[in-house]
């Protein structure tokens, strides 16, 4: 089912290695009550009604085993490509956007570990995406931020109300991302996160407010409340 007649893509970014996690295996291959990281995040887009495809980006000697042991043992119908990432977050991001449909309108950027996106904020941020041109799932601040030194003595502290936690997916008009990404290849430009390519390219950039639940498995840690949060 198209989305108002817009082809609506999504680029999941699975090629990260997880050093943190100190684990044999890359952290999207994880299993959670037997279940890889990755399939159960696969799975929300596969689900929702208006997604029309689904692009992974794995690591290059991952590929086969992602499709074989995520995308074909799980039967993602959605997931029409499996592309190498680059050496960056950056570059596997843009080989991903490059890999779309051709008719694709709205693109959701969003994160392999984090696979517990809600339906509503997916269907939220491409109705921001669709009126704004882009937007981000976030959280407001609840803890106090301080800001220190090279030598940790602190020397601000930014008024909380102001501060949001950025999470993905992060959905933006296609064409607009695109031509940030690019831009920021031209000038070697490497951001923290999507959006802030776009906000380079002086465009507004839309936060909605999402779930403090939607939580990018990256320790031991958070593999523990990822298995509570199942």
């Amino acid at each position: 089912m198209s989305y108002n007649g817009r082809y609506i893509s999504v680029v999941i970014a699975a090629s990260g290695m997880g050093k943190r996690m100190n684990a044999d295996i890359n952290k999207q291959y994880i299993l959670l009550k037997g279940k890889p990281i990755l399939a159960y995040t696969i799975e929300k887009f596969e689900k929702n009604e208006y997604i029309d495809e689904i692009i992974i980006v794995a690591r290059e000697e991952e590929k086969q085993y992602c499709l074989e042991e995520v995308v074909k043992k799980y039967n993602f119908s959605k997931v029409i490509n499996i592309v190498s990432g680059g050496d960056e977050r950056q570059d596997s991001v843009y080989e991903g956007l490059k890999a779309v449909n051709k008719s694709c309108s709205i693109v959701l950027i969003h994160d392999g570990v984090r696979p517990f996106i809600r339906d509503v904020d997916i269907l939220n941020s491409i109705d921001a995406a669709i009126k704004y041109g882009s937007s981000v799932i976030g959280t407001r601040v609840k803890d106090t931020i301080k800001i220190v030194d090279r030598n940790n003595h602190i020397v601000d502290t930014p008024d909380r109300r102001i501060l949001w936690a950025v999470q993905t997916p992060q959905t933006f008009s296609y064409e607009l991302i695109l031509k940030a990404y690019k831009h920021a290849k031209d000038e070697g430009f490497i951001g923290t996160d999507d959006s802030m390519l776009v906000e380079r390219l002086g465009h507004k950039v839309k936060i909605i407010e999402g779930s403090y639940a939607n939580i990018k498995i990256t320790t031991p840690e958070d593999l523990k409340l990822a298995e509570l949060l199942l």
